[in-house]
């Protein structure tokens, strides 16, 4: 017979922590949620062991489920980000690009990008991972996975709309301002270091 042992969910938690850990830290980039999205995978695991059909295997099972929380999660984050900015009544519009660029959409002199063609290795600088991060990290909560989202995952632009509940225009202009604010908290944090 070739049919899987059974397994307890003491067994998924010891073989499969790890690797779940390192999916669940490639998509969020923070420790802390990373192991709050593990163990929700867990929970939700245990809830509907019995469930459990081996028609796939048991990490196949256990990635599917975190790839749902991560969505949950992302889910939950760009709405609570979107209500906290539309019940301020600070929006999209209020932030600057006065300070990029002139009454014709030039650059402004002092705000011209710099060149960056130089630095062809800097994602294996662990300094610049750092200062990238930080910038990151300052980004308002939705700029931040918008670009996270339209970067780092192979969701494409609708769905991304879809899953924070924006309007593709609203996207392009996050991720225009998101790329204004980046580059100047890089430039400003490692090129003018």
């Amino acid at each position: 017979m070739n049919q899987k042992p059974n397994k307890n969910i003491e067994d998924l938690v010891e073989e499969f922590s790890e690797l779940l850990y390192s999916w669940a830290f490639y998509k969020t980039s923070h420790r802390e949620t990373a192991e709050d999205l593990v163990q929700e995978t867990f929970i939700a695991a245990y809830q509907s062991f019995d469930k459990f059909e081996n028609k796939s295997n048991y990490k196949t099972w256990l990635f599917s489920i975190l790839k749902n929380k991560i969505s949950d999660f992302y889910r939950r984050k760009f709405k609570d980000n979107y209500k906290a900015l539309t019940n301020t009544g600070d929006s999209l519009n209020n932030v600057p690009l006065d300070k990029f660029f002139d009454d014709n959409d030039n650059w402004i002199k002092e705000r011209r990008p710099i060149n960056w063609n130089d630095n062809n290795n800097l994602l294996d600088d662990d300094e610049f991972i750092s200062i990238l991060n930080y910038c990151m990290d300052n980004l308002p909560e939705l700029w931040n996975s918008a670009i996270q989202f339209k970067y780092l995952t192979d969701k494409d632009s609708k769905d991304i709309c879809k899953e924070l509940g924006i309007t593709p225009s609203n996207f392009w202009q996050i991720l225009h301002r998101s790329k204004l604010q980046l580059r100047q908290c890089i430039e400003n944090n490692w090129f003018k270091k």
